[in-house]
């Protein structure tokens, strides 16, 4: 991988190839969920494990929702039973075809648009109600306007929810994580492409590459694209995630765009 990689491009393709491989993250919900979900009975995540807080949703139903480098089958779907008019943008044509097959299986609308999560040009101003942004933002180099840009398509008092990585769980030496070892080996700013040797990136094999963003970038990012941040929690990581013994790794945010005066 060299310096001037296509990182859309890559990260794309290696999507892609996780859905053929059925990864975590691209297993669409089944008709149970949808079910229920038209019932008023669902919940959702933007980090590993924690559900979602319903108050952070308000009443979805006629709401125009972006579900943000969001595909996979999964949030997508259930937002659009449980009433909200749906768009989901994503870099990866497999992982729309998840959100696809949900919506052809159980009868539901949702508008598909394949993109840059840095890019919302396709929509104007004031757009959307409501932009879901799952942990995504870690597969592209800078996230400061995928800030701007959420904040542009939302009306005012409109609401982000975003999941990302605290940066810290990027820095450890893998290795002797595996063998429950914690010894801190990368430094900030740090990049899978950049970090890493020719050695320890084919370690990833086929997997999506990372970027670890600050905390700066994570939350001042957000205020100072105009949000004000009206709710937070932390998450960890899958069972037998080691680092997860020692702190919570994910973050999600509430960020809501203020009336205009």
């Amino acid at each position: 991988m060299t310096l001037d990689a296509d990182v859309r491009r890559y990260n794309r393709e290696a999507w892609d190839r996780q859905v053929a491989k059925g990864d975590r993250w691209t297993l669409p919900v089944g008709p149970e969920v949808i079910a229920a979900a038209r019932r008023g009975e669902w919940s959702v995540v933007l980090t590993p494990n924690k559900p979602v807080p319903r108050e952070w949703f308000g009443d979805l139903a006629g709401k125009d929702v972006l579900c943000l480098a969001g595909a996979g089958g999964q949030q997508a779907p259930v937002f659009a039973a449980a009433g909200a008019r749906v768009t989901v943008l994503d870099n990866s044509p497999a992982q729309l075809g998840q959100d696809r097959k949900v919506a052809e299986r159980d009868g539901l609308e949702l508008r598909l648009v394949e993109g840059d999560m840095r890019d919302l040009s396709a929509f104007p101003d004031g757009s959307f109600d409501l932009v879901f942004h799952p942990c995504s933002n870690c597969f592209v180099d800078t996230i400061r306007p995928v800030w701007r840009e959420a904040y542009r398509v939302l009306r005012p008092g409109g609401a982000l929810l975003a999941g990302f990585s605290n940066p810290v769980i990027f820095l450890f030496d893998p290795k002797l994580e595996q063998q429950g070892v914690m010894q801190l080996k990368y430094k900030m700013p740090y990049s899978d492409f950049t970090s890493l040797t020719d050695e320890e990136r084919a370690r990833y094999g086929d997997e999506p590459l990372c970027y670890a963003h600050s905390l700066e970038d994570q939350l001042g990012g957000q205020t100072d694209a105009g949000f004000a941040i009206t709710g937070f929690f932390e998450d960890k990581h899958v069972p037998g995630d080691k680092l997860s013994e020692y702190l919570s790794g994910f973050i999600a945010t509430r960020a809501v765009k203020p009336m205009a005066r």
